[in-house]
């Protein structure tokens, strides 16, 4: 083999180490893209997700602010609508309140009511001896019915007359425009056991807070079409 037949096989030799080192470079180039756009896909999706992920949690956020303010809202308007019902309910109740001194003013009507509520009274107490309060004016009022409430009590429940003693404190007046918040009473009385360890407060106020009270839920259904909470 002379030297041309050497260079020859020598330049076929380095073409093919080229040619594969070239090959080999493409592989590798093509397999380093693949996998670079691979990863970029995978980070490009990552990051997606962590953008639905957030834009989920803010829109959840915004939902439950939402609700908060709705539920918010309707709370303050129950509560508006509640204290107009009871402003309403307040206001009837004032207006049975003032019809009250009514009762008083006719002092027929009134002496037959007073004689009617000791009797009631002495009735839930049962006790032999009894300390009257009332109203410094209903004073002569209640002297003049006390007998009669004693002997109708003791013919009810069949006992002797009880003893009766008018106090010397007497309840609030009625209410005026001198005394407009100060305490008062629209009539009726309050009798005690002589000890004052039981006591019967059957005043007319006392007894429009039981019947009022007692009235509230057919009231609140009358006034406003159902049964309020």
């Amino acid at each position: 083999m002379n030297d041309g037949d050497v260079s020859r096989q020598i330049q076929q030799m380095v073409r093919f180490i080229r040619q594969e080192a070239e090959e080999k470079a493409n592989e590798i180039s093509v397999s380093a893209e693949e996998e670079f756009n691979i990863e970029k896909l995978q980070l490009v999706e990552a990051e997606k997700k962590k953008i639905r992920q957030e834009y989920e949690k803010k829109e959840k956020q915004v939902e439950v602010r939402k609700k908060i303010e709705y539920s918010m809202q309707l709370n303050a308007s129950r509560i508006k609508v509640l204290q107009a019902q009871d402003d309403v309910v307040n206001e009837m109740k004032e207006s049975a309140a003032k019809e009250l001194l009514n009762v008083s003013r006719d002092h027929h009507v009134y002496k037959t009511l007073l004689k009617d509520v000791i009797v009631q009274s002495l009735v839930r107490l049962k006790e032999p001896a009894i300390l009257l309060r009332c109203r410094k004016d209903d004073v002569p009022l209640v002297e003049s019915v006390l007998d009669s409430a004693k002997e109708e009590y003791a013919s009810k429940v069949n006992v002797h007359p009880p003893e009766i003693f008018i106090d010397n404190v007497h309840l609030p007046p009625a209410p005026s425009h001198h005394n407009a918040h100060g305490p008062f009473c629209s009539g009726g009385v309050v009798i005690a056991s002589r000890d004052g360890k039981i006591v019967c407060e059957n005043t007319l106020d006392a007894r429009l807070d039981v019947a009022f009270n007692k009235k509230l839920p057919e009231i609140r259904k009358w006034l406003f079409g159902q049964v309020a909470a």
